[in-house]
């Protein structure tokens, strides 16, 4: 793969993989406890939680890149204490770019967790509870086992749109090579200096390919698990 494409692409295509990675390994935890609280809990405020969590979905890409530079830029009111307190720079960084990506993608990973969990019977978890399991441990030992094939998939899911991810990341860390150039701002790069045409197809072409093989990797190993846990 290194002889077809360039430098320039393959560092594109590893930051891109890099960055979709821990976008979606730092916001699982919090997926499945925000789907969890969604689909199980009744509090105040659970529709305005509903809401926050599918607002990027609403939003324009680019109010949420600029919304996160407000709060986590070097002066922002959340980045200039990460700065201060623990030296952690997300704008024009990296880790902005995974911040960016997971946020975009956290309401897929939420969706697919939270359908999971309403298809599990309450009744296998209130039998449990009543012999006398903890909460934890009833989450542990029957809901997590039944929801996993809606994690792997919401997992998935959410890495192949971190992938996919333009406006909000280049609103939030820029376009700039080697550092935030992700696959998605490499291809509207290259589509911007004549000539460029054929780097920007091989890149769209990798860009579907990955794409298509993160949604069939989901459903086989959904699948894959499924049987498992029913033949279990």
């Amino acid at each position: 793969m290194s002889d077809w494409l360039s430098p320039t692409e393959w560092q594109a295509l590893s930051l891109s993989l890099r960055v979709s990675f821990w976008a979606t390994a730092v916001s699982l935890p919090l997926g499945v406890l925000t789907a969890y609280a969604l689909a199980r809990w009744r509090f105040p405020g659970r529709q305005a939680l509903n809401g926050l969590v599918h607002l990027p979905l609403i939003l324009p890409p680019v109010v949420t890149g600029y919304l996160l530079l407000l709060a986590f830029g070097r002066r922002g009111a959340v980045g200039q204490y990460l700065d201060e307190w623990f030296g952690l720079v997300f704008a024009f960084r990296w880790t902005g770019a995974a911040l960016a990506a997971g946020v975009m993608a956290f309401p897929l990973m939420v969706r697919a967790i939270r359908l999971a969990i309403e298809a599990v019977d309450p009744k296998l978890e209130q039998a449990a509870a009543t012999l006398g399991a903890s909460r934890v441990w009833v989450f542990a030992t029957v809901t997590l086992p039944l929801i996993l094939p809606g994690i792997i998939a919401g997992a998935i899911l959410a890495f192949a749109k971190a992938m996919g991810e333009f406006g909000a990341t280049i609103t939030f860390v820029s376009n700039i090579p080697g550092q935030t150039q992700t696959l998605p701002s490499a291809i509207y790069t290259f589509l911007q200096v004549p000539g460029g045409e054929d780097e920007a197809a091989r890149l769209v072409l990798l860009a579907v390919i990955v794409a298509m093989g993160a949604l069939l990797l989901s459903e086989w190993i959904s699948r894959a698990v499924a049987r498992r846990i029913a033949g279990a």
